[in-house]
Order: structure tokens, then C-alpha cells, then sequence
């Protein structure tokens, strides 16, 4: 039996239990409530046998992108009690024992879309199965070799649920995010492009290069086609450079697979989740580690 990875979007995460968590402040003043969160989630992957895992953050949330979009998402506006968590977590989860990408350059997205990549064409590798909702990830789905799983939710996306959520292949999803706009990442899509007709036109015509200028018969029906396709023709430029920003990049520096096989929490993992107040975690750990 080959190796199944699991790659976690620590920056999702600890968004989603810094929202969902109440408030946990330690004697010296942190603010730890997420950072124990994601932790602990990891650490439920491991008690139900993941053997390799990696996760990734945007140690600093602005990337190469930010050159290219000035409207392209920022740290603006994060809560300072949540952005100070992200630091904490890395150093939490390394003491775990967990490969971690802190990612400055690119973000985390491109970490996880780089280990998919790595993943793949590893021979020993099954599976690998992304941790994320994040739609951008969809583009990495390949079948049989890399799954998208929303954890939350209990979706596990193969090509055919790509096809079932976007109604386009995993490899159209960053022309799909150019022509719709992803308010998330702060790029705004084209006019008049909506989900639907985007997922109609690049069911037929899988890229923005394959889509017909302004004036040739669209072998698809579309309302509005030749408002879209006008449209389109007009700001091709601008769509490009939206699939750019979309289009996630797989040269992150992630190590290999054998780098990421979990063989259980370093020794000092127990002064550090006595630090976060939930000495809980390192037993959860030392239990994992005696029963792989």
C-alpha cells in the first residue's frame, strides 16, 4: 500500500477557529485560542493515521502578486489578535513534529499546490489529499492522485466534483476565477461574467486563448453572448493578468515527500503546549506517536 499525504492550509485553518473558538489568553498576555485550534485539528489527522503531512501559512500575507494587482489582498484589516497567531503556529506545529512552509514570496496556496506537484509524481505516493475549501486548490485536483478535502464540510473532490462544483475541468479553474472574480483574493473578474456562463463557455472552450473574439459564433449558447464576448475582447489584458494572479505557482521550496513523514512530536513539544495553556496536546501526541 502506497503513501497517502494529507496538506493542510494552516492559514484557512486558523482563520476558521479564530472565528469559531472564544477568546484564550495566556498569563503573559498571547492570545492562543487559534493557534491551539489548528493544532489540535492536525493532530486529529494524525490519530486517524496520517503518516505524512504538511502544512501551509502565508507568514506574511502579501506576496509577488501585490506587484502585479494593486487591489490584490493584504494584511489590511486582519484582526492584530489574529495575525499575531501565525508565528505561534508554525513554532507549534514544528514542535509537533509537522512539515511545515511558512511562506513569504508566495503564499500558502502556491505551498500546497507545490507539494501536490511533488506528491504526484512520486511513485510511492497514492494519494494526496489537499486540506482545503479554498477554490483556488481545485486546479490541483488530478484523478486518482490528488483529491481536494473541505474537512468541515466532508467533501472529498476528485475531477468529477470539480466538474460537479465549477462545471469546468480542475485545469480551466484559474480562466474560470479570471472571467468571475475572487473577492477573497481582491481581483474583480469581468463585467457581466458570471458563474454560469463562465462554466458554460470554458466547458466548451477550456482556456481564455480557446475562447472566440468578438464577432465569431460561439458554439455554446450563452444569454448575453455577445455582450460577453465584447466584453471579453475589450479586457482580454485584464484577464490574463486575473488568471496570473489565479494560477498558482508549483516551484515553492517544500522538501520531498519523505520529508514530510510524521515520526512524532519533538521532546520540547510539551513545554510548548503547557505555554498554550492545553497540556492535553502533548499527551494526544505522544499517544499518536506510540501507536503508529
Amino acid at each position: 500500500m502506497g503513501i497517502r499525504v494529507h496538506l493542510v492550509d494552516g492559514t484557512y485553518e486558523l482563520f476558521r477557529y479564530y472565528f469559531a473558538l472564544p477568546s484564550h489568553v495566556t498569563a503573559d498576555g498571547r492570545e492562543v485560542s487559534a493557534v491551539r485550534g489548528v493544532v489540535g485539528s492536525v493532530l486529529t489527522l494524525l490519530e486517524e493515521g496520517a503518516t505524512h503531512v504538511g502544512v501551509a501559512t502565508d507568514h506574511v500575507i502579501e506576496s509577488f502578486r501585490n506587484d502585479r494587482w494593486p487591489g490584490y489582498k493584504t494584511g489590511e484589516g486582519v484582526d492584530p489578535g489574529l495575525r499575531s497567531q501565525f508565528e505561534p503556529l508554525e513554532d507549534a506545529l514544528r514542535a509537533l513534529g509537522v512539515a511545515v512552509w511558512a511562506m513569504v514570496d508566495l503564499e500558502a496556496d502556491d505551498a500546497l499546490a507545490s507539494a501536490a506537484a511533488s506528491a504526484a509524481s512520486d511513485p510511492e505516493v497514492d494519494q494526496a489529499v489537499i486540506c482545503t475549501p479554498d477554490k483556488d486548490l481545485a486546479q490541483c485536483v488530478r484523478d486518482g492522485r490528488v483529491v481536494q478535502l473541505d474537512r468541515r464540510a466532508g467533501r472529498l473532490d476528485d475531477v468529477a466534483g470539480v466538474w460537479e462544483r465549477f462545471g469546468v475541468a480542475p485545469e480551466s479553474i484559474p480562466d474560470w476565477l479570471a472571467l468571475v472574480g475572487d473577492s477573497a483574493d481582491g481581483f474583480p473578474g469581468l463585467r457581466g461574467w458570471g458563474k454560469k456562463s463562465a462554466s458554460a463557455v470554458l466547458a466548451r472552450y477550456p482556456h481564455l486563448e480557446d475562447v472566440p473574439e468578438l464577432g465569431e459564433r460561439w458554439e455554446v449558447e450563452v444569454r448575453g453572448a455577445a455582450k460577453l464576448a465584447r466584453t471579453l475582447t475589450e479586457r482580454r489584458g485584464d484577464a490574463l493578468l486575473f488568471r496570473e494572479l489565479a494560477r498558482l505557482r508549483t516551484d515553492a521550496d517544500v522538501g520531498r515527500v519523505a520529508d514530510w513523514r510524521w515520526t512524532g512530536p519533538r521532546e520540547d513539544f510539551g513545554v510548548l503546549a503547557e505555554s498554550l495553556d492545553a497540556p492535553g496536546l502533548a499527551d494526544r501526541a505522544r499517544s499518536a506517536a506510540v501507536d503508529r
